[in-house]
């Protein structure tokens, strides 16, 4: 189908997309470029395909022009495909548990997932106010591995009762006084609560673990980015259990 005007209501719809409470009430979100799209179509994600190529797909395929692809896109040099997809679905809670206390940067959460697909975390958990999973940003920076993980919104009490029946450690990370992530015993069910960029854990969080990971680093650098400290633990926990 082609369209060529930006009056017209499809591109109305797509342009609401932005919107997270339009993505949240339609269930649905956009993702930019090949890699992103054919990620999503491998998941079975793909609903509609917006392009100025000539190529079709085996969804429903927009043909538009620069204009319509520049109007929709959020980056500054507009791509050739632009992908409408269906939300992920949340599944149950497994393996090794990353919970994400309140990150607010995107790219850090974008880095975390990429991290957690390559380190065999299995399951992220959202809680107190993180970033919204499809902003544009945090999907750009998974390289497309948000449609390879399962990412859980919850809030702390409920996940945490959850985990502890279910025999998971639940460890926070502190600057000292804690254990190295390559002591974690290798037969554990572990979850590893990292804190927000700028204030680290809530209280509410450091008062529901059970022990705590210190990174050894120089004592000139006083923390970590969010995102590097996650895929560092999660490198560490992952090496020690090969």
């Amino acid at each position: 189908m082609e369209i060529t005007s930006l009056k017209n209501n499809k591109v109305k719809y797509w342009k609401q997309l932005e919107d997270k409470k339009f993505r949240d009430s339609e269930n649905k979100f956009m993702v930019e470029g090949d890699h992103l799209v054919n990620e999503a179509l491998k998941s079975n994600l793909l609903l509609e395909v917006i392009t100025t190529l000539d190529s079709d797909y085996p969804v429903d395929t927009y043909h538009v022009n620069n204009d319509i692809m520049k109007k929709i896109s959020n980056q500054k040099s507009a791509p050739n495909i632009i992908g409408v997809c269906q939300k992920i679905q949340e599944k149950d809670i497994t393996g090794n548990v990353l919970i994400l206390d309140e990150i607010q940067d995107p790219g850090n959460l974008g880095t975390i997932i990429r991290s957690s697909i390559a380190f065999d975390f299995k399951t992220i958990i959202l809680v107190n106010n993180c970033v919204d999973l499809y902003n544009e940003k945090v999907i750009r920076s998974s390289e497309g591995m948000i449609f390879n993980s399962n990412v859980i919104r919850s809030d702390i009490n409920s996940i945490l009762a959850k985990l502890k029946q279910n025999n998971y450690i639940i460890y926070g990370t502190s600057l000292n006084n804690g254990i190295s992530p390559r002591n974690i015993a290798k037969n554990e069910n572990v979850a590893i609560i990292i804190g927000n960029e700028g204030k680290g854990m809530s209280e509410k969080c450091q008062n529901l673990c059970d022990k705590f990971i210190t990174l050894k680093m120089n004592e000139s650098c006083e923390s970590l980015n969010a995102g590097i400290a996650a895929s560092i633990i999660m490198y560490e926990i992952y090496d020690n259990k090969e």
